[in-house]
């Protein structure tokens, strides 16, 4: 079994649902059909951009995208969200 390295929110969650703390929602279903049509509005890409970039550092980007086993445009895409939401912090 492959053993991911968790964060602490990430084990908390685990930890909380070893404990049995976690309950099953009324109409399961309809829940999980309301969380996925919201989380697909959110994952919408709707906005297009172009930049330059030096060819070392999108070599580089594309370099951490196949040892990531991603489409580089993906893992930039990762990253400006990381940023854009405060979980990845800039110097």
């Amino acid at each position: 079994m492959k053993r991911f390295k968790l964060d602490a929110e990430e084990q908390e969650l685990v930890d909380s649902f070893e404990k049995g703390e976690w309950k099953t929602v009324e109409n399961l279903d309809e829940q999980k059909e309301i969380l996925e049509k919201a989380a697909a509005k959110f994952m919408k890409k709707e906005a297009r951009i172009n930049i330059r970039v030096s060819h070392y550092d999108l070599d580089r980007i594309k370099q951490i995208a196949v040892h990531e086993g991603l489409p580089y445009q993906t893992l930039i895409a990762s990253i400006l969200h990381k940023f854009a939401d405060a979980r990845l912090a800039h110097q």
